[in-house]
């Protein structure tokens, strides 16, 4: 008879469970990666019109500062996620971090327009990475049932990263410079690559032959390249290069085209993934209700954190009057909402197991903010408009995290990789597109609003005398106005303007979150596994060792009941869903 070490039985060793300061220490450095690649997006918010000013950029160069970013992000995000399934995971966040490194140098080093975009291009690839591995590492090394308290801490250090960079970005601007919106990361990144070479320990992987699905890159990069720039560009100027196709708005050629050309390479990459090897995202994932239901609902959340990001900040500036920095201050409450709420809810789904409930009322929380955030004015009480932040910060800290929790507590463990990375990709991908509505209307309603107030803001300038050429010079420029430096007369107008186009910005949000409420409650209620996803692929080979081999059957039998109880078995998740 073979000997229990022999054979098919023949598994990877169980690893020896992390103590709660093991886990500490390797997710010191996740949080770490994961923070200063969020950061590096929102940070340079409040900095960029003087960072394209001083680098003689133009209003073209402005939006593709952020559009590269959020273009490279987006597409790298499930390509990170299946080499993580694919390859060493650990050595793949160690990369990101080193290209994020560079990028993030480059870009606070550069000279023109073109070395910044083209920097903040190949940062957007770090930043993909390091968001979707930090999710997929995680899972190696906590189990579901007791990640939930760890999982408060990634939603917190995205509500700071998220709300609190543009605050921090408008003081290094004034203090440093704004090439220290730059380099202020750098350290803290060096600092996690370091942490993570010394405390993140995962098991070793199987070698396997590999193959990339470099047809579905290209596909998925055109494809979500065409929609993202349609989406930002539209409805904003005319293409004078291209000017036998007329203006770039709604409905035009250019529309027609790059939105036609966004579908075929759509419809193309759907079909490669249907007959490549490894596909860059798998389509059998679909077929469970949990991952296709937690990506529409995801949608909604990305919504809602990307919208109040930018529109929140916006409102406080334009509607209240508020700095830049007291614009940050007045944001507290949302990242109040979403730090109680992560830290909060993620403890008692590890201390209880369920986690159903909790996202019920995340989204109708999500709903409430979103609906009451569009009944604002400029002049509403603040104690309200804090607590309407409040409530849609609580509602994104409920969900957010928690429906990449469900997704890798269904998924096959094999796959856990692709599975993280595609919600993360699909909430960054709706979330972009809805910002970009939401913007689209805001500017709309503005202009609505600004004509049918022509002859109020005439009287208003006749009041101000020997001023009026000035102020009248400066709202015929187009730029956005510095409401807190106009005049009474003039400001009292614009508040209200700005109070009711964002207003109704935050209505565009509201029937997203209703699907998105949908959609959780038809999630399949599933009981958290206590196992990580590296166990529950030692329980895979256990299970496939005992059911194809018969002479590992008879060594188990005779040497005792392998480690693994029935339930353990079936908190595997080893079933098709």
């Amino acid at each position: 008879m073979p000997s229990p070490s022999t054979g098919a039985h023949r598994t990877h060793a169980a690893p020896k469970p992390m103590t709660h300061r093991q886990v500490l220490e390797a997710l010191t450095g996740l949080l770490l990666g994961m923070f200063v690649s969020m950061l590096a997006s929102t940070v340079v918010s409040s900095s960029l019109p003087v960072i394209v000013h001083d680098l003689d950029g133009n209003q073209a160069a402005f939006t593709w500062v952020v559009t590269a970013t959020l273009l490279t992000t987006a597409i790298s995000t499930p390509i990170w996620g299946k080499l993580a399934d694919l390859t060493n995971r650990k050595v793949l966040y160690q990369l990101a971090i080193v290209i994020f490194v560079v990028a993030t140098a480059s870009a606070g080093f550069a000279q023109n327009p073109e070395m910044l975009i083209a920097s903040r291009a190949v940062q957007g690839i770090g930043a993909g990475g390091l968001a979707a591995l930090s999710q997929v590492l995680m899972a190696d090394i906590i189990s579901p049932r007791e990640r939930g308290r760890y999982m408060g801490l990634f939603g917190a250090v995205m509500a700071l990263a998220t709300i609190g960079g543009p605050l921090l970005g408008g003081v290094i601007t004034d203090a440093w410079g704004w090439r220290w919106n730059f380099f202020v990361s750098l350290p803290v990144a060096i600092v996690a690559l370091i942490i993570v070479q010394k405390t993140l320990h995962i098991p070793s992987r199987p070698k396997k032959k590999t193959s990339i699905d470099y047809l579905g890159i290209v596909l998925l990069s055109v494809s979500v390249s065409l929609l993202l720039i349609w989406v930002t560009n539209a409805g904003t100027h005319k293409l004078d290069n291209w000017s036998d196709l007329g203006n770039n708005d709604w409905w035009s050629l250019l529309t027609l085209l790059m939105v036609g050309g966004a579908i075929l390479a759509g419809i193309l990459f759907v079909i490669v993934e249907l007959v490549v090897t490894e596909p860059l995202i798998p389509l059998d994932l679909f077929k469970s209700r949990t991952f296709t239901l937690a990506v529409v609902a995801s949608i909604a959340t990305g919504i809602a954190m990307f919208g109040a990001s930018v529109f929140l900040s916006q409102y406080m500036q334009l509607a209240r009057g508020a700095t830049p920095t007291q614009a940050g201050l007045m944001t507290i409450p949302m990242i109040a909402g979403l730090l109680l709420a992560s830290v909060g809810i993620g403890g008692l789904v590890t201390k209880y197991g369920r986690w159903k409930s909790y996202l019920v009322v995340g989204s109708v929380l999500l709903i409430a903010g979103a609906w009451l955030l569009s009944t604002i004015h400029y002049d509403t009480n603040f104690a309200l408009v804090s607590l309407y932040m409040f409530l849609l910060g609580a509602g994104v800290g409920m969900t957010m995290q928690n429906l990449v929790l469900v997704v890798q507590n269904s998924t096959d463990p094999s796959k856990i990789g692709v599975a993280s990375s595609g919600v993360t990709f699909f909430r960054s991908l709706g979330g972009t597109i809805g910002v970009s509505v939401m913007g689209a209307a805001l500017a709309a309603k503005v202009a609505e609003l600004l004509g049918a107030a022509k002859a109020d803001l005439a009287q208003a300038l006749l009041s101000l005398g020997a001023d009026a050429p000035h102020w009248a010079a400066q709202l015929q420029s187009g730029s956005l106005p510095k409401v807190s430096a106009m005049p009474e007369a003039l400001r009292v107008i614009f508040e209200d303007i700005y109070a009711q186009g964002i207003s109704h910005s935050f209505l565009i949000a509201v029937p997203f979150a209703i699907i998105s409420l949908i959609a959780i409650c038809f999630l399949p209620n599933k009981p958290l596994t206590r196992m990580t996803t590296s166990e529950r692929l030692q329980a895979s080979e256990a299970d496939l060792a005992t059911v194809s081999v018969p002479e590992a059957m008879q060594e188990l039998t005779a040497t005792g009941p392998i480690s693994l109880t029935r339930r353990e078995a079936r908190e595997a998740g080893l079933s098709a869903e």
